[in-house]
């Protein structure tokens, strides 16, 4: 009778605890993990864990270690006798590195030295600013030194005005060593200026140490050439789109082998994201977008014999795979996600097909959690395709009631909506406050094919529109959604939906959130910093009235074009140190709500750029989506 009697009051005890659920504060309290490596002796996974502090209004680190065959944790001080120096050259003589050098005259006193306390910048050309910086004509470059303290580095883009790595997120992953220590191979756009702003041309430079020459690898390519990896036989391999301009162009994996670029998934209706060579040379593992979720691949290398090449897909679930870390005997380490769980390290069992998890972060959090659902639901478009939608359902989802439900436009435009875990977007966050969330993978999402993905460039606001209100009216047809109390969000490409389905909605949506949303394509293509984006997907200029493709865009898709059918409250939300969408796309769209007398909001981060980073601009963001949606919906 005691022991039922406490087993009962356990059960009690959990069940009360289980009815604890996500909150902003608790989101902002979770654990991040950047895996860094797997020790020398390949027993062990090196990572980091970052945790913000909203007191602080910063992130704190902390290193560790996890054994993989018994899953010790170590909290360590530093990485440098645990892991291998992927940036000492093969023999230990060398290292490679990367700092920034002053190359332009850009600033005032740039020109006039004896007026150094003007404050003026003077541009020749675009390029001018890039992502939440400025130019002031410095520039990353790569150098090598001999691998002892106090020698002298040597700058192997000396006086070049380009940028390796590629700014604003290239780190060392845009450079290596060859094996044989003689060479070093980088990323680089070698543009400047205007035509920096219209290509995506980066290429791979092989720099000899000893000739102090510089060849292109990949100069026949014209879109983008990144990720340089070599084979454990000393094959240069790389990532490869084809189309200069256009940045989300299918992402193919390339390797140099005797002279020949053999393109290994030129047949394979997918994009690569990142990959890593066995250690056999025999394959190579990557991960991909696929229905909605992030996988691992494989696929085999021939070289020239006459095996066909074959793509494999590896792992499946409603997950995703990230962050390739390495090899451990059968095991491949990496990251896994979904849309109710932040990153933890796994490894997974090529031969069993099994996984294990290797670090446990935020386990306990989760555990105390009540998680809501998330499904997959297959809607009919109204040209006749299938398209995954998935939805998220409150905890303790009771389909006798009625919820308020939001339809959530993904950004991009050509990006996967998949089971990846947001920090700001979280739909688990959105469904621990009541909310059923729409989030289709519409038109534009990668890993449906290469065709669907394509659709969206100069039809922002064509069939993805139909997409859009296919899923919602779809899932609104079911007994426990409030019609009544449907909204609509989104940022990026997905602020730009909000904008445009504000003006052709038929009164669908009862409120709308906007965050760095594009809404006036005109003025959009005239200020932001990356245009080679608009000139594919707009289709060009403004100005060319001969371009039927693009005064289409300019005419059909301009939110601009819709605003007098407004008449739905709109909160929107910019970044002033967003230069991808300029703080006049929100300021337009909210004068124009004003001027038009409908209620609305502004919510202005000064420091912010496209997104939201530090603690606790992010707390009254989330504080100000959710009040938003409780005194409009």
């Amino acid at each position: 009778m005691r022991k039922l009697l406490f087993l009962m009051l356990t059960m009690m005890s959990l069940n009360a605890i289980a009815q604890n659920v996500m909150t902003p504060e608790l989101l902002w309290k979770l654990g991040r993990i950047t895996p860094l490596g797997i020790s020398k002796d390949g027993k062990n996974v090196v990572y980091k864990v970052s945790t913000p502090s909203v007191e602080e209004n910063k992130s704190n680190s902390k290193l560790y270690t996890v054994a993989i065959s018994t899953g010790t944790i170590l909290e360590i001080k530093d990485t440098k006798e645990i892991l291998a120096d992927k940036n000492v050259s093969p023999d230990g003589k060398y290292i490679v590195y990367n700092q920034e050098v002053k190359i332009d005259n850009i600033l005032g006193k740039d020109f006039y030295p004896n007026l150094d306390k003007s404050n003026v910048q003077i541009y020749n050309g675009l390029d001018y600013r890039h992502w939440d910086t400025w130019n002031e004509g410095k520039f990353n470059h790569v150098f090598y030194r001999e691998n002892k303290e106090g020698s002298e580095g040597i700058d192997i883009l000396k006086g070049e005005n380009f940028d390796s790595p590629q700014k604003p997120f290239g780190d060392d992953e845009d450079y290596n060593w060859s094996p044989d220590g003689k060479s070093i191979v980088y990323v680089c756009k070698k543009k400047a200026g205007t035509q920096y702003a219209l290509s995506t041309d980066t290429n791979i430079y092989e720099y000899n140490l000893e000739s102090g020459k510089t060849i292109n690898r990949t100069e026949e390519n014209l879109g983008y050439d990144t990720a340089p990896q070599f084979s454990p036989s000393g094959d240069l391999t790389w990532l490869q789109m084809k189309r200069d301009g256009y940045e989300a162009d299918k992402n193919d994996l390339i390797v140099s082998f005797k002279g020949i670029n053999m393109n290994l998934t030129a047949h394979w209706d997918g994009t690569v994201n990142s990959f890593l060579w066995s250690k056999d040379g025999k394959k190579i593992y990557f991960l991909a977008p696929i229905d909605g979720t992030v996988q691992l691949f494989e696929v085999n290398f021939p070289g020239m014999t006459k095996i066909a090449i074959t793509v494999k897909q590896i792992t499946s679930g409603d997950f995703d795979v990230h962050d390739l870390v390495g090899f451990s005997g059968e095991d491949i380490i990496v990251t896994k996600t979904d849309m109710n769980h932040a990153a933890e390290i796994f490894s997974f069992n090529l031969k069993k097909n099994t996984w294990k998890q290797l670090t446990n972060v935020n386990t306990a959090t989760y555990a105390s959690l009540q998680l809501g659902k998330i499904e997959r639901r297959y809607v009919t478009t109204t040209d006749g395709k299938k398209m995954l939608v998935w939805v998220a359902l409150p905890p303790n989802f009771d389909a006798s009631k009625k919820y308020p439900t939001l339809l959530f436009c993904q950004g991009g435009p050509q990006s996967p909506l998949t089971q990846s875990y947001s920090f700001r977007w979280n739909f688990s966050l959105m469904a621990a406050n009541g909310y059923i969330v729409v989030a289709p993978n519409r038109r534009g999402m990668q890993g449906h094919g290469v065709e669907w993905n394509e659709q969206i460039s100069k039809d922002w606001g064509g069939q993805v529109m139909e997409d859009y209100l296919s899923a919602i009216d779809d899932v609104a047809k079911e007994n426990y959604v409030d019609k009544s109390r449907l909204g609509c969000v989104g940022a990026s490409y997905g602020g730009y939906s909000v904008f445009y389905l504000a003006g052709i909605h038929n009164n669908r949506f009862k409120t709308f959130i906007a965050h760095d949303g594009v809404f006036n394509l005109q003025s959009m293509f005239g200020t932001t910093e990356e245009v080679f984006f608009n000139n594919w997907d707009f289709g060009g200029p403004y100005w060319e009235k001969d371009n039927a493709v693009a005064q289409k865009t300019y005419e059909k898709f301009n939110p601009i074009n819709f605003v007098q059918n407004w008449n739905t409250p709109i909160l929107i939300i910019q970044g002033g140190n967003d230069f991808r969408v300029p703080i006049g796309q929100g300021q337009e769209a909210f004068q124009a709500a004003q001027i038009r007398g409908i209620k609305s909001r502004f919510l202005y981060f000064p420091e912010e750029n496209h997104w939201v980073l530090k603690p606790q601009n992010a707390q009254i963001w989330q504080k100000e989506f959710y009040k938003w949606l409780k005194e409009t919906l």
